[in-house]
């Protein structure tokens, strides 16, 4: 490490690492402890070959914004040579996740720098939801569609009604004893329906960094519109998120709850958690099941297949609904979403509130 800053005169590689990460905290970066692990083990995993490389590892594992870039730069070349300010592109680091697998391909066009929002990771980072407070408008239009758009399912019990396919025999009989014994009108029973269960499952990971507050917003519609609607969050842990969305202070309730918010991305296991809960799975069982994600899940891709094909069987209607798919060039390659787009009733694009408002005005076949 010291033979790439050119300070020889360092005692040791870990004392000079150590002084780095304890001045970025001193420019008022925040470096918490599962982003200094991060960095170790990027280190350890693939060694930089120059100052250069050295930068962009550094720089993916410990910043996530251009301010945290701004405080990092200045600190970075005190301590490693302002020379790797001047390599304006480096090649990336291989694909290789932490267990060995290849990563999911990404389209190149979609090929970012990390911390951008557009790349799946393993980072399991501190950091808490974000709820915008704009938009009321739509949200509102969200509200009143919802109603109307969420699929129905016939209840198992009969109630009385005006016209029926079963007369309501009890109710003839009491009426008679008031005429006398004479059936004056006759009374029907039915089947009324009501509307199916609404899980929905929002990707907050950093890939998705740019639409889950959007998402947050229609998750927050179907649980104050919907009868029986629960919500989760997912990216390195599931979280269960509907009594914050029924908080009266939601953006409080939220960034105390979500703690995983533009993090790592852990979709497979996510979802395992769910179904391997029984309560949870309760939730899943006969209902429209919404999830949000872009669906770019990291290393081996089996757990994530297996819990997609799951969730369909237990459904009603599984949709996904991915930003990505707003693209119209778009199409599922990656390993994950190619082996799960059969098990899917409706891939969509959807990015906002605006977009969600325009496939619930289809109404039911919003979900086929």
């Amino acid at each position: 490490m010291n033979e790439l800053a050119g300070e020889p005169s360092a005692p040791t590689a870990q004392e000079h690492v150590r002084g780095f990460l304890y001045d970025l905290r001193e420019a008022g970066l925040s470096v918490p402890v599962p982003k200094q692990r991060d960095f170790l083990r990027a280190l350890a995993a693939l060694p930089p070959r120059d100052p250069g490389h050295l930068y962009w590892i550094a720089h993916a594992t410990l910043t996530g914004s251009v301010t945290d870039t701004e405080a990092f730069d200045p600190v970075f070349a005190r301590w490693f040579g302002a020379g790797a300010l001047a390599v304006p592109e480096v090649e990336a680091p291989g694909e290789e996740d932490r267990d060995g697998g290849a990563a999911d391909d990404v389209p190149p066009e979609k090929a970012a720098r990390e911390g951008e929002g557009t790349e799946a990771g393993w980072a399991d980072v501190e950091r808490r939801a974000r709820f915008a407070t704009d938009d009321d408008a739509v949200l509102a239009r969200v509200r009143a569609a919802l109603p109307a758009a969420v699929p129905r399912i016939r209840s198992r019990r009969r109630v009385a009604a005006r016209r029926g396919d079963r007369l309501d025999v009890r109710r003839v009989h009491r009426d008679a004893w008031r005429t006398g014994g004479e059936i004056v009108r006759l009374r029907w029973r039915r089947h009324p329906t009501r509307q199916r269960p609404v899980l929905v499952l929002i990707d907050v990971s950093g890939s998705m960094k740019r639409y889950s507050v959007a998402y947050l917003r229609f998750a927050l519609a179907v649980v104050s519109s919907c009868d029986r609607a629960e919500v989760f969050t997912f990216g390195t842990r599931l979280t269960h998120v509907t009594p914050a969305l029924r908080a009266r202070d939601v953006s409080a309730a939220l960034a105390e709850a979500v703690r995983d918010a533009d993090g790592g991305t852990r979709i497979g296991p996510s979802l395992l958690a769910f179904l391997a809960n029984p309560r949870h799975l309760r939730m899943a069982r006969g209902a429209l099941v919404l999830v949000a994600s872009d669906g770019l899940e990291r290393g081996d891709c089996e757990p994530f297949v297996r819990a997609v094909r799951r969730l369909a069987l237990l459904s009603h209607r599984l949709v996904w609904w991915s930003p990505l798919a707003r693209d119209p060039a778009y199409r599922p390659l990656t390993r994950g979403m190619a082996a799960v787009l059969g098990d899917l009733d409706v891939l969509a694009g959807v990015d906002d509130l605006p977009s969600a408002y325009e496939r619930l005005l289809e109404g039911e076949n919003a979900w086929t």
